[in-house]
């Protein structure tokens, strides 16, 4: 493990007003924000326990989920239904799944490419016709996580942490000036798991990326974070530097599952 200085805040890469986003219950929010500011080259992790609203605030920036109202800024760019689908936005976003998402009969050196389809000309894509500049770029990419001697191996065939760093690589590959993992390594043993979220950190620093990543672990959060974001019933609890979040600090995002544990007792 090597320790993190926090970052310079420069300027705004995500920000959230006035923001309530529901699922099927209008008269629940899953989410409600009045005011987040995430700053570019900020590395950002969101804590609170399960159904808190992490991955759904994931999701928002991403444009999977759509807020009810409010609104929702990305990297100066503000998202509502057109420019949601707009390709030159949506590639400059890149998202680290939990389960990998990595087509795994394909190759590492295919499933990295493929972060490279918003660049192409859709028709272009559908025939495979990717340019000789993209074809590089995914091999930078696989350099960069350390994957290189594996570039034509089935996906399939690697083990889970190999799997996230070709899903980081496909993200490298993208050029995204935000990276948003959800819950990278919440399979994986401990010693990958620091390896993982090693590799995240220091790919978003060289790269100047603002990095927002969903952690089950406070202690992982605390360690690889300059900013952590705790979260309780789809609302704002805690939103501190690393440094200066204590452990009452931690124990009261999870204020409510403790209630309820107690409760049952």
């Amino acid at each position: 493990m090597t320790a993190n200085k926090p970052p310079q805040p420069t300027a705004e890469a995500i920000v959230l007003s006035d923001i309530q986003a529901h699922y099927h219950d209008p008269n629940k929010a899953i989410l409600n924000i009045d005011r987040l500011v995430i700053y570019q080259g900020e590395q950002v992790a969101l804590i609170g326990s399960s159904g808190s609203g992490k991955t759904t605030l994931l999701r928002l920036i991403n444009g999977y989920v759509r807020p009810t109202t409010g609104t929702l800024h990305v990297l100066g760019n503000a998202m509502n239904v057109r420019t949601a689908r707009r390709r030159d936005i949506r590639r400059r976003v890149g998202f680290v799944f939990q389960n990998f998402n990595l087509v795994e009969r394909a190759t590492v050196f295919e499933n990295v490419l493929w972060g490279r389809l918003g660049y192409i000309h859709p028709l272009t894509s559908l025939l495979g016709g990717f340019r000789h500049y993209d074809k590089q770029m995914a091999m930078e990419a696989i350099e960069e996580v350390d994957l290189l001697s594996q570039a034509g191996q089935r996906c399939d065939t690697l083990s889970g942490g190999q799997q996230q760093r070709v899903a980081i690589a496909r993200v490298l590959a993208q050029e995204a000036e935000v990276i948003l993992a959800d819950e990278p390594v919440s399979s994986l043993d401990p010693a990958l798991a620091d390896d993982v979220l090693n590799l995240l950190v220091d790919v978003s620093k060289r790269r100047s990326a603002t990095l927002v990543m969903s952690l089950h672990q406070p202690d992982l959060a605390q360690f690889y974070a300059s900013r952590i974001i705790g979260l309780r019933d789809g609302m704002i609890v805690l939103d501190e530097r690393s440094a200066g979040v204590n452990e009452r600090a931690i124990q009261a995002t999870y204020e409510r599952k403790i209630e309820l544990i107690t409760e049952g007792i």
